[in-house]
């Protein structure tokens, strides 16, 4: 009997004790899906508004991409500010080597000129004097000649008369410049030759094609402006990038629904807390009911188990068994009247969660869910994601979900390829080719770069025809040569003076005297003036025979130089200019290509990434079954645990009571226990 007794008691504690753990793990799991519905329910609201935020991005995003052209539009605005001067510069850099060459020569050639010139005249200027001291000398040698002759054939003449008279013999003129070729025809056609200043014609000149940078910049300024113009415009199909793009108008539908959805689902998020406050209540209540069932358990086994303890006499009544025998009875009242409640709530709580856990969480996680919304004819067409989109292929709610997860953008995912022409919307050819027509407009004009003025092209004209390389200069030299008297004056008139010396006739002698006297005047009035005129007409004839053919070749070939570049000059400005203009628009059309390039990338692969929707996914899974639905289900399976348990508690406890009675009262209800082997006490027997 004892041992009966002691089985039963400790199958009771046993049952009581899995009783309390599974009250306990109730009341952890009820607080705890109270707890995690708050966030829950806050959750939802935000996950609508980050969706909303996404779907209302994406035409502002579009645009803000749109508005982006503007960066290589004033990259290229920059660019063309002194466009003008750079190519002057480009132009004086590619010319400078040949148009100093030229000014350098144009300037050595003019010096040339004018030396050349100086020298013609005193060349002609000088023969006219000597020509004119020719006739002045001419006569007055020939009067010395005849009275010396004279004197010396004068029978009184002593001395050596005869040697001295073959020298007065031999007193006439020897060069004789009438001879020399005329200069008068070569200086006609060089009349007023030089009338330029080549030098400050050069300086002229190079200071102009120094300014050429900025006559370029003057010239180019208008078609920079025009080109400006052009470049300030947009591209239609960028401008229309935002507007064009095919979800905008579904975008901003369903921004709108998805704000409408997040107003209107607060008040049933209210309600929904206020339900789970109600419910977390009922769970309280329903927990507390448990343990009180395991209280009295506990007070009926402790109470029974110290008046068995204590009995000294088994027939004497003992007041504390008969209480723990009522604790255990009353703990089988309870729950029997607890069991439909909890049976109830149980019910309830497993069917919510269980199909929530299977039907909903399970196939979500396994993608299944996905996999329905797939399948045609599961749901009605309106709600096709295609049709709600507007998109011309149908869509797969899994494969958008998985692409959506590694981050892709929607132009991916919605295929939106097949319904946008994104690179009509990024074709800018008729934005370039407007910028090449008004880039045609660069024209350049160099009128005021001559290198040669018209009175210089004259001048030199004047010197090629003039002819001063065909005159014959050795006719010069032949009379250049020649001494201006044949007999030496000087030599003469010591002659005479010594001869003079030894007459014996004084009166002959004094002539002699006076004779060799005029000779030596006569030398040296007419004949050194005449001699230093033919020095310098040597000088200059001699200048003139060496430089005459260079100058004239050297003309000639300036002259030719000058004309080959001017007729050149045009094409090669012009040559310049395409090339200067192929680079640009390369290097301009370089940043608009660059920029197309980002807005493909920028429009296929990151504007409107839907990983916020797989995310907003996500978290509503994490919401519903690991925040919700997960403590959810262990709330009724802690509270089936406890309602299953209490089978076993309420017999346990029924057998355990009648050991702690006293044995009196077991003794009388022996007769009636006779004819009926076992049933159950009902509550109403009991006697409190």
């Amino acid at each position: 009997m004892a041992c009966e007794r002691g089985t039963l008691m400790a199958f009771l504690l046993l049952t009581t004790f899995v009783l309390l753990v599974g009250m306990v793990c109730a009341f952890v799991t009820n607080q705890r899906t109270h707890e995690q519905t708050g966030p829950s329910v806050q959750a939802v609201p935000e996950t609508l508004l980050s969706l909303q935020s996404l779907v209302s991005d994406i035409p502002e995003e579009l645009q803000t991409v749109a508005d982006q052209f503007s960066l290589p539009q004033n990259q290229v605005l920059e660019d063309l500010d002194g466009v003008g001067e750079r190519l002057g510069n480009l132009i004086h850099s590619q010319l400078k080597s040949k148009v100093y060459l030229l000014l350098a020569s144009v300037h050595s050639l003019g010096q040339a000129l004018q030396v050349s010139m100086d020298h013609l005249r005193a060349l002609n200027a000088t023969t006219k004097e000597l020509q004119e001291g020719q006739q002045h000398l001419e006569p007055a040698v020939r009067d010395h000649r005849e009275r010396l002759l004279a004197l010396l054939q004068d029978p009184q003449c002593q001395g050596n008369c005869t040697g001295t008279l073959s020298q007065v013999h031999a007193l006439e003129l020897g060069a004789d410049f009438s001879q020399v070729p005329h200069l008068d025809d070569a200086l006609y056609r060089l009349k007023d030759v030089p009338e330029t200043n080549f030098s400050s014609m050069v300086q002229e000149e190079n200071s102009t094609f120094n300014n050429l940078p900025l006559l370029i910049g003057l010239q180019t300024a208008n078609a920079v402006k025009d080109l400006k113009k052009a470049v300030s415009g947009q591209p239609e199909g960028v401008r229309m990038l935002a507007t064009g793009f095919p979800d905008l108008k579904a975008t901003s539908r369903w921004s709108q629904t998805l704000g409408e959805l997040e107003e209107c689902s607060r008040p049933y998020l209210k309600d929904v807390q206020r339900y789970e406050t109600y419910r977390w209540i009922v769970g309280c209540v329903l927990c507390s009911m448990v343990l009180l069932v395991v209280v009295c358990n506990l007070l009926g086994l402790s109470l029974g188990t110290w008046g068995l303890s204590a009995r000294e006499d088994p027939s004497h009544s003992e007041a504390k068994g008969e209480a723990g025998a009522r604790f255990l009875m009353l703990s089988v009242g309870f729950s029997f009247l607890f069991a439909g409640p909890l049976i109830l709530l149980v019910f309830a709580t497993f069917l919510v969660g269980g199909n929530v856990q299977t039907l909903v969480c399970q196939s979500w996680e396994r993608g299944e869910l996905y996999e329905f919304v797939d399948t045609p004819g599961n749901l009605p067409p309106s709600m096709n994601l295609s049709h709600l989109l507007g998109l011309k292929k149908n869509i797969s709610v899994l494969v958008a979900y998985q692409q959506c997860r590694e981050g892709a953008a929607l132009w991916k995912v919605l295929q939106l390829n097949d319904s946008y022409d994104l690179e009509k919307h990024l074709d800018i050819s008729q934005y370039a080719t407007k910028m090449q027509q008004e880039l045609k407009g660069f024209n350049v004009e160099i009128k005021d770069l001559d290198l040669l003025s018209p009175e210089a092209r004259q001048d030199l004209e004047a010197l090629q025809s003039s002819g001063i390389e065909k005159i014959n200069y050795h006719d010069f030299f032949v009379q250049i040569q020649k001494p201006v008297v044949k007999t030496d004056m000087q030599q003469l008139s010591q002659d005479l003076e010594r001869l003079a010396q030894a007459q014996g006739n004084s009166m002959l002698g004094q002539q002699l005297q006076e004779a060799a006297q005029g000779l030596r005047n006569l030398y040296h009035e007419k004949v050194v003036p005449q001699q230093n005129l033919i020095a310098k007409l040597n000088l200059n004839a001699r200048a003139l025979e060496s430089a005459a053919p260079n100058l004239q070749l050297e003309t000639t070939a300036l002259l030719g130089n000058i004309t080959v570049l001017r007729g050149e000059l045009p094409v090669f400005i012009n040559h310049i200019m395409e090339n200067a203009s192929r680079c640009f628009m390369t290097r301009e059309l370089g940043y608009f290509s660059q920029y197309v390039a980002w807005v493909r990338e920028e429009v296929t692969q990151r504007i409107a990434t839907c990983q916020p929707l797989s995310g907003a996914l996500d978290n509503g899974h994490v919401i519903l079954c690991d925040m919700m639905a997960d403590p959810w289900n262990a709330f009724w399976f802690c509270l089936g645990w406890c309602t299953f348990f209490l089978i076993p508690s309420i017999i346990f406890a029924v057998k355990t009571s009648k050991y702690f009675r006293p044995i009196r009262k077991r003794l009388s209800s022996t007769s009636s226990e006779e004819t009926q082997l076992f049933h159950i006490p009902r509550v109403t027997s009991l006697k409190l």
